[in-house]
């Protein structure tokens, strides 16, 4: 039991990739509340890409939420297609680069505490670059290749500061046996 009581929903807002919700609710106390929750409406996907050289490959681009540069592992939305076909979509378009083994890593929530916002993280290897890459597009300032021991460093310095690639960072070490 999780004692919570959900009375009414209102949508508060809505467009093509999110929904606000407010829920009118009983609190585990026993008490009368409120809680808005942000429903993603399409999976997201993170693809940590790993080179013949062991190499991460990231991506900088400008996130306008923040308003601030973010280091990132390629990610985007399923965009109501599967996610292995949206995970290697995005790989393309924002490193121009295609993958031989693909494998699930793990399948997640982001800020679970008020937003609905499912993720599927996968681990790309045999890598080659293809044409197809929208920088421009997707906002992308550049793209590198990293090694592990430099990845790691970027997360202990905090240039790589975005939740969701940590976590996908974190599921890839642990699968290739790196931590």
């Amino acid at each position: 039991m999780t004692g919570w009581q959900t009375h009414a929903s209102t949508t508060i807002y809505a467009n093509p990739w999110l929904r606000l919700r407010e829920h009118e609710v009983t609190k585990p106390d026993g008490s009368p509340g409120r809680y808005g929750v942000v429903e993603m409406q399409h999976p997201s996907v993170f693809v940590v890409a790993v080179t013949d050289a062991d190499e991460v490959v990231l991506v900088d681009l400008f996130r306008y939420t923040t308003q601030t540069m973010s280091t990132e592992v390629p990610a985007g939305g399923t965009d109501g297609e599967d996610p292995l076909s949206a995970a290697q979509r995005e790989l393309r378009e924002e490193a121009g680069l295609e993958a031989d083994d693909w494998t699930e890593l793990t399948r997640m929530f982001a800020l679970n505490g008020v937003c609905d916002a499912p993720e599927v993280v996968f681990l790309a290897r045999g890598l080659r670059e293809v044409e197809g890459a929208a920088h421009e597009e997707e906002g992308i300032t550049g793209v590198r290749r990293v090694p592990w021991a430099e990845t790691m460093r970027m997360v202990r310095d905090r240039e790589i500061d975005d939740s969701e690639s940590l976590a996908a960072l974190l599921c890839a070490a642990v699968a290739l046996g790196k931590l």
